[in-house]
């Protein structure tokens, strides 16, 4: 973790979430009839809800395409999507030029090697701990939870911790 991961993540305006391997913990199993099963965390989804509600936008990229995924953003309101993608610096692009924001005001959680354009250009790199070494190498924060496994929970509170915006959203659930 660089020292510079609270100042990053409080420019954050929009995050960016892989899916395989940080919303899921990365495992495909496949139904009997060929279909892909992931598993979604719900105190992840919570995060993401409670970031978007603080005024953080959030989108996924991701190099897979299911049906699922679709899906769990639906029930999430994530509005924008790029599933699929195999040059995740082009969806990055597209994505960028789509809402108008700036690469430094982004935020990306990746955990394999094919997330590093992203995870490069972004003003905000994060991880898993099960991310490939050169992934964690080159990130700004890496999680303590796995994907799946609360990653991406720990990392809105993390954001919304350095952006002043935790008690907050928190203030709801408390009176």
């Amino acid at each position: 973790m660089r020292d510079d991961a609270v100042a990053r993540a409080a420019r954050i305006r929009l995050m960016i979430f892989d899916v395989d391997g940080v919303l899921t913990d990365g495992s495909l199993h496949y139904g009997p009839n060929g279909e892909a099963i992931k598993t979604f965390n719900v105190l992840d989804g919570h995060g993401i809800k409670l970031l978007q509600r603080s005024g953080v936008a959030t989108a996924i990229i991701s190099a897979r395409k299911s049906d699922i995924v679709e899906r769990r953003a639906a029930d999430l309101g994530i509005q924008h999507i790029y599933q699929g993608v195999h040059d995740k610096r082009a969806a990055f692009e597209k994505l960028l030029a789509d809402t108008g924001t700036p690469p430094e005001s982004c935020g990306f959680i990746g955990d394999d090697v094919i997330d590093l354009p992203i995870l490069l250009r972004c003003g905000f790199a994060a991880s898993v701990p099960n991310a490939h070494p050169e992934v964690r190498a080159r990130v700004h924060h890496v999680t303590q939870a796995g994907g799946g496994k609360g990653a991406a929970r720990e990392l809105c509170d993390f954001i919304l911790r350095a952006q002043g915006n935790y008690e907050a959203v928190l203030a709801p659930y408390l009176s």
